[in-house]
């Protein structure tokens, strides 16, 4: 049981390896972004098949920028900043390790500090990219355990680590003066989320993440999701509560002896998500069957 808990947890990472290469554009041709004010002096930066969404905060000392996107969107990202303000990009916060928020970091050159949660750094540094002399210096040169603030005043950024979700070093960014949180992709859109065993993630432990949050942060009104339009508190709420209800049915299909495929086709969940996008889904069983069958 053991030797098919490890295989599923490898084919899984391989089917998101090739679903991460698949959204990603031709090298050397990167998609047109657009820029859209969130709030005040808080941007998001955005364009199909460029990765999870940027934000772009304007500070009295520069500007902090959550997520690269994929290689190459670097220029784009900083031509964006340039429309909205002259002032330099003075820092980088990365959400989560994957190839699609961390790709351009390279971009950001000169007296920048990169910052993510300590597991995201260690993921990070596997990475092919990152693994020259010059690719080291875009790795996070500052992290953290469970919560960072940087900045202060009106410009404070506060850092939060809740625990393993989508990976093992996801990032809750909180801009606690616009009430605005960016999630990474712990709140990626609403649908099936990736719970990327690979790089930490857990299915089991990705519902009571997704509380802790809930339960720890005062204040947001205004979400910034991993990739998706900008949503409200109670949407990233109700996302808990879907991830919740996901986990709880996949686990009782297999308690009642359902393979992969049969639960899948006979998850049921309350109509409240009917409009949710469940393309992923054959994506989180295998995690969520194989942290089951190691318990």
């Amino acid at each position: 049981m053991k030797r098919l808990a490890v295989l599923s947890v490898l084919l899984l990472a391989g089917a998101i390896s090739i679903a991460v290469a698949r959204q990603q554009p031709q090298q050397g041709q990167p998609a047109p972004l657009e820029i859209q004010k969130v709030k005040d002096n808080l941007y998001m930066i955005t364009g199909a098949g460029s990765g999870g969404n940027t934000a772009a905060f304007i500070t009295e000392k520069g500007v902090v920028v959550v997520d690269t996107k994929y290689p190459n969107y670097g220029p784009g990202i900083l031509e964006k900043i340039k429309s909205v303000t002259p002032k330099p990009v003075i820092m980088v916060i990365n959400t989560h390790t994957h190839g699609d928020h961390v790709g351009s970091n390279d971009a950001f050159t000169g007296a920048v500090e990169f910052i993510a949660h300590e597991n995201c750094k260690a993921y990070m540094e596997k990475m092919p990219a990152f693994q020259s002399e010059a690719g080291k210096k875009f790795l996070p040169g500052k992290t953290y355990k469970d919560k960072l603030s940087v900045l202060s005043g009106a410009d404070q950024i506060d850092l939060y680590h809740f625990g393993r979700g989508h990976t093992s070093g996801d990032t809750f960014v909180v801009f606690p003066a616009l009430k605005v949180m960016h999630t990474g992709d712990m709140f990626p859109t609403k649908g099936a989320p990736i719970m990327d065993a690979s790089n930490g993630g857990s299915g089991l432990e990705y519902p009571r993440t997704l509380k802790k949050v809930a339960d720890s942060i005062k204040g947001v009104e205004t979400i910034i999701p991993g990739h998706s339009t900008v949503m409200t508190w109670n949407d990233f709420i109700e996302f808990g509560e879907f991830v919740s209800d996901l986990v709880a049915a996949i686990g009782q299909a297999k308690k009642e002896g359902k393979n992969e495929d049969q639960a899948a086709t006979d998850l049921k969940l309350p109509e409240k998500y009917k409009n949710y996008d469940m393309s992923r889904l054959k994506r989180g069983i295998p995690t969520i069957y194989s942290e089951l069958n190691s318990k």
